[in-house]
């Protein structure tokens, strides 16, 4: 336990290896628990506020739950509760590090100062951490297959994408076994026929805190191509040096970022509209209005506050929103179809 550090969103990880440290990332043993929907009640009847957004909730119920001695917090960049989110684990006692991206991407001498400041947090020589990058990007590359895979032989599923991509936060806290079974999944994948679906969609933002989302996409004939935000997790451009990576990882950065990559991701992959998932309470629910001005797509935006299945409303909403999809895919007349707001 001594050796396993919990992080709060995607940080350097090159730097936790390097150093001997296993990364874990909250959100993802938060969510993966079978009981992830009492973790934010036993939150909330530890003061955290109902107001504040169930993952930061998750990430303080994970900490205590799992043991958690050691966290990385990412202060900016990320979300706006981080800050006070350090300050409670601080004073129950874990010791927190804190990491901060740039405000401006372009900014690389700010990033390379925390990069060097968390290798030495952790006490290993910066120069070591560049070694390790070498080592997980050509993980990585197995991740960016499955990505392929999935919108151009269109043989993984939208939400094996998601999994596998997400887990690239924190590579399931042992890269050389994380790469083992990238190896085996994409052998167990070679003899697949490809997803019948025409209809092919994104879902932006950060990852969904719902359960079943994909299933349910995929039950009334929706293949999701685009994983966005997940796929950022997964350091999807090619990069020589760590500093170099970190400023193209769109994530921590302003919403023009992000566009770009959603647009060019967009035409690449053919997708014809847009799930904008936006977590209850938090401050990047703000960006829808930007993300609807600027992507010229039909654009449902999902918005979910605890862990658990869909409920009705929401999936009658989504129902919607890909039958009005299939109609305008069809060439049905305009005055034919539904409209989703």
């Amino acid at each position: 336990m001594d050796r396993i550090v919990g992080i709060t969103s995607t940080i350097p990880i090159e730097i936790v290896f390097a150093a001997g440290y296993l990364p874990i990332d909250l959100n993802n043993i938060f969510i993966c628990d079978g009981h992830a929907y009492k973790m934010v009640e036993d939150a909330e009847s530890a003061g955290i506020p109902r107001n504040i957004c169930a993952w930061i909730k998750g990430i303080y119920s994970a900490a205590r739950k799992y043991h958690i001695r050691k966290v990385i917090s990412v202060v900016q960049g990320d979300c706006s509760n981080n800050q006070a989110l350090m300050e409670i684990l601080q004073s129950e006692g874990i010791e927190t590090i804190p990491f901060a991206y740039p405000h401006d991407r372009a900014d690389k001498r700010f990033l390379h100062d925390q990069l060097v400041r968390l290798a030495n947090n952790l006490s290993i020589e910066y120069s070591k951490t560049e070694e390790m990058k070498e080592c997980l990007d050509a993980i990585r590359a197995k991740v960016h297959e499955i990505d392929r895979l999935t919108w151009v032989e269109n043989t993984v599923t939208g939400e094996e994408n998601h999994i596998w991509t997400v887990s690239t936060s924190d590579m399931m806290g042992d890269y050389a076994v994380f790469e083992e079974r990238a190896v085996k999944f994409l052998r167990s994948v070679q003899e697949r026929e490809p997803i019948q679906h025409d209809l092919r969609i994104g879902v932006v933002g950060i990852p969904p805190i719902c359960e079943d989302l994909y299933p349910f996409l995929s039950s009334i004939g929706a293949h999701v191509v685009f994983n966005e935000v997940q796929r950022q997790f997964s350091m999807p451009y090619p990069t020589k040096t760590l500093v170099e990576q970190y400023s193209q990882y769109t994530y921590p950065y302003d919403i023009f970022s992000r566009l770009e990559d959603m647009q060019q991701e967009i035409k690449q992959r053919n997708i014809v509209g847009l799930i904008h998932y936006v977590q209850s309470f938090c401050h990047r629910h703000i960006q829808d209005k930007i993300i609807r001005k600027y992507i010229q797509l039909p654009i449902l935006t999902l918005d979910c506050d605890r862990p658990g299945p869909l409920d009705g409303a929401m999936k009658t909403r989504i129902e919607a929103f890909i039958e009005m999809l299939k109609y305008h895919e069809s060439g049905i007349p305009a005055e034919s179809r539904v409209e989703i707001s």
